[in-house]
């Protein structure tokens, strides 16, 4: 790399990019020299401004990856399971450009003219974001190369081989340290500041920590009390701050989704960082694109399983769960489950009557509304702020790091998982209680979960996959419990008895009618109405391998909506990793693969 080259990123155009739904968005780039560019400043906030990359509204999309939804997109991890995976023609990941960018401010920045602790401050950004490129190189491959300089084309370790985990995990904190005492909070709104490097500190702490519990294959269990220790310790750095509370404007039936419809986020409380769009300033959250509707993904009946009652028991402990409506499997449940869904009754804009969910092919049924504005309004639509960084996450780390190292009390509790119950109004987790009788359902998703703390932990487990429902943080965590083979179950949609009418919006109406594939469905004139007059929608029903709308499992015999049926194969500790495309073995025969990969 020529050190008189500099990638200069122009924050104004990037804010104003139509084109923002990228983790690692691509920035406008000019060339100049560092003698005639790092002088002030200026200088220095301009360019680490232009390093700015924040999750926005396609992270609703992500959970596609895992049991959250099914989908109909060739995501990586299902192609994995039903294929035959390897460094052929598994290519993607293996980019290095951003570090190069980050560590060419790094090496230049302290020729400015200013204060050391200004020049400080940018320093612990630009290390906080080398912090995010190198967690996402160790969760794609665990070991990768270490740089944190720059290199020229002569440059031995430009072709060096694999560092270890251990040994790129101790830069990664080591960077996150830094920010964490350097980096200031008085930043631009939308910016990240010290809370929020503070907030990505203890999520990558915890993750570690889990991940190696979880996985004996890296065989570094002896430090994962640390780590734990880390996450938790920074969390409630945070939480003691008292700069920060969970949402709670008193109405349990809005105010957890008003975190994923709002158009200006910047007075919550809750919301640590945000991403803002506004389409008068060409920046739309393209909101309609993959969220609601058929396009690729749909929500799994698995998620909505997940959710407890209202009551606080746990929905799979009633009798026939398996076979209950969509309208029955709704009643009386946690509210975050129909603050995430389309439920039965759910009205969407500017229609006056209820939605009835559209059955198709290779879909679930379910509908996705978190992260969604139900409205006609264009500038609304486009206009929603996505919340990066969300005091709800830091209560479930510290909950979940206690529990790990069996340090949890009740009062830690209250203090964190309990604050977000009682935003809905769901009954408080008590530690004994949990802890005495662990939910079947939850050990049967986790075997591995065991100890004094093993029923308190489900409960944390199942409170993040709640709270956290399509916001992108699943895949992660499968990966760091070490429960991958959850993966190998096929996602299901909605469940149906068989063939005849069903009431959809919880009226007792019904609304649709499956028949067989051998029937022709009729005109308007000729279809049956309902008790409002309203034309039964018809559907063909059969197997996936019939010529018709709705797929179920037993075909004309009932079953769960089916969204696919190639068998999946999660081979482990394989899998959880990625194999170096064989590009780069070839270009570097240092790199080897690794965990079998070939």
């Amino acid at each position: 790399m020529k050190k008189y080259i500099i990638y200069l990123f122009i924050l104004n155009i990037c804010w104003i990019s139509a084109c923002d739904d990228e983790f690692m968005d691509k920035y406008p780039q000019t060339s100049i020299s560092p003698e005639e560019f790092f002088k002030t400043e200026q200088d220095l906030k301009l360019y680490v401004n232009g390093l700015l990359s924040l999750p926005g509204m396609f992270q609703y999309q992500v959970d596609q990856n895992s049991d959250n939804l099914a989908t109909t997109g060739a995501v990586e991890i299902k192609n994995i399971l039903t294929g035959s995976p390897s460094s052929q023609n598994i290519t993607s990941g293996w980019n290095w450009s951003r570090l190069r960018d980050i560590n060419y401010f790094l090496e230049n920045s302290r020729q400015a003219d200013a204060p050391e602790e200004v020049i400080a401050h940018y320093e612990g950004i630009a290390r906080y974001y080398r912090a995010i490129f190198y967690a996402g190189m160790v969760k794609r491959y665990s070991d990768v190369p270490w740089y944190d300089q720059l290199l020229s084309p002569t440059d031995e370790d430009l072709y060096k081989g694999r560092d270890t985990r251990e040994s790129v995990v101790e830069g990664i904190m080591e960077d996150l340290e830094f920010a964490s005492e350097h980096v200031t909070t008085d930043v631009p709104s939308g910016t990240p500041g010290n809370w929020a490097i503070k907030v990505f500190y203890a999520r990558f702490a915890l993750y570690e920590g889990t991940y190696r519990k979880y996985h004996e294959e890296l065989g570094l269990q002896n430090s994962v009390g640390t780590f734990l220790t880390k996450a938790s310790d920074i969390a409630k750095t945070i939480m003691d701050s008292g700069k920060f509370a969970i949402y709670n404007s008193g109405n349990p039936e809005n105010d957890y989704k008003a975190l994923f419809n709002s158009q200006d986020l910047g007075g919550n409380g809750e919301v640590i960082l945000f991403n803002a769009y506004d389409v008068n300033k060409d920046r739309s959250s393209n909101v309609n694109t993959g969220v609601f509707g058929t396009y690729e993904q749909s929500p799994a009946r698995d998620l909505v399983q997940s959710y407890l009652m209202a009551d606080g028991s746990s929905f799979t402990d009633k009798a026939g769960y398996e076979k209950f409506s969509f309208v029955k499997e709704f009643q009386d449940r946690d509210p975050r489950l129909y603050q995430t869904l389309v439920y039965p009754g759910w009205v969407r804009e500017p229609e006056t009557s209820a939605y009835i969910p559209m059955l198709n092919r290779n879909f679930s049924g379910y509908y996705q509304h978190k992260g969604y504005s139900n409205t006609t309004d264009n500038l609304d639509l486009g206009g929603l702020d996505f919340p990066v960084y969300r005091y709800a996450e830091v209560v479930l780390t510290y909950a979940e790091a206690k529990a790990e190292l069996g340090t949890l009390t009740q009062s830690d509790l209250d203090a964190s998982v309990n604050l977000l119950r009682n935003r809905v109004e769901m009954p408080a987790l008590m530690l004994n209680e949990a802890n005495a009788q662990p939910d079947p359902f939850m050990m049967a998703k986790y075997p591995m979960v065991s100890g004094a703390m093993a029923g308190v932990l489900l409960e944390i487990r199942r409170e993040r996959r709640v709270e956290l429902a399509v916001e992108g943080y699943r895949f992660d965590d499968l990966m760091r419990y070490g429960a991958g083979k959850l993966l190998e179950k096929i996602p299901e949609g909605m469940y149906f008895s068989g063939l005849g009418k069903f009431d959809l919006t919880g009226d007792d109406i019904p609304d649709v009618l499956l028949v067989d594939k051998g029937t022709d469905i009729p005109e308007d004139d000729n279809k049956e109405v309902n008790e409002l007059g309203e034309l039964l929608i018809y559907y063909k029903t059969g197997t996936i391998d019939d010529n018709v709308t709705v797929y179920l499992a037993n075909g004309e015999e009932g079953g769960t909506m089916v969204t696919e049926t190639s068998a999946r194969d999660f081979i482990e500790p394989k899998y959880y990793y990625r194999p170096i495309p064989i590009q780069q073995i070839v270009l570097n025969p240092n790199l080897e693969q690794i965990f079998g990969w070939e």
